[in-house]
């Protein structure tokens, strides 16, 4: 592929990034379903990962994650690196132990999702700050929740890729 080509394909997933990114901040984030918010910035990091690969799945995700720290309050860095090393390990996984399938891109989805709310109820136990069965209590519905928009998610980068992925502008 010609550079050309690498910037054509890598402005339309930063398209579907934005449209993503619109859904998850401004309107999912106004309509909460039993109080929780459905996270898709890391189901974008492993759609994309699924279908290309580890390199640009950690590259994808490094954008994710920096995006992710600049547009939520709150952060502290650790998404970045985070992020990119979701997209990396779902890239890898995908492409040498399971398949580009949407079982695939779920199955990553939950550990990913898992791992995430998992890091943050340990955070917050170590600051001591609430019980584990309270945050329990939200993390698991925001798992399950984020998890039913994977297909969404999966489906506007399935498109972009099956138009612009891999080497088919080669």
């Amino acid at each position: 592929m010609t550079t050309r080509d690498q910037i054509h394909k890598w402005f339309f997933y930063a398209l579907g990034l934005f449209l993503v990114w619109v859904l998850d901040a401004q309107i999912l984030n106004r309509l909460p379903v039993l109080g929780t918010i459905p996270m898709l910035l890391p189901l974008a990091v492993v759609s994309v990962a699924v279908l290309e690969g580890a390199y640009a799945g950690a590259g994808f995700g490094l954008a994710v994650g920096l995006l992710w720290e600049l547009a939520y309050p709150g952060g502290f860095g650790g998404l970045v690196f985070g992020m990119a090393l979701a997209g990396m390990i779902t890239g890898a996984v995908s492409q040498y132990a399971l398949s580009q399938s949407f079982l695939s891109c779920l199955l990553c989805s939950a550990g990913v999702l898992g791992v995430l709310d998992g890091l943050r109820i340990l955070r917050i136990l170590f600051l001591q700050a609430e019980t584990l069965d309270v945050l329990l209590q939200i993390a698991v519905p925001e798992v399950v929740l984020s998890l039913c928009w994977t297909p969404v998610v999966y489906w506007i980068f399935r498109r972009i890729y099956r138009r612009v992925g891999g080497t088919k502008l080669a």
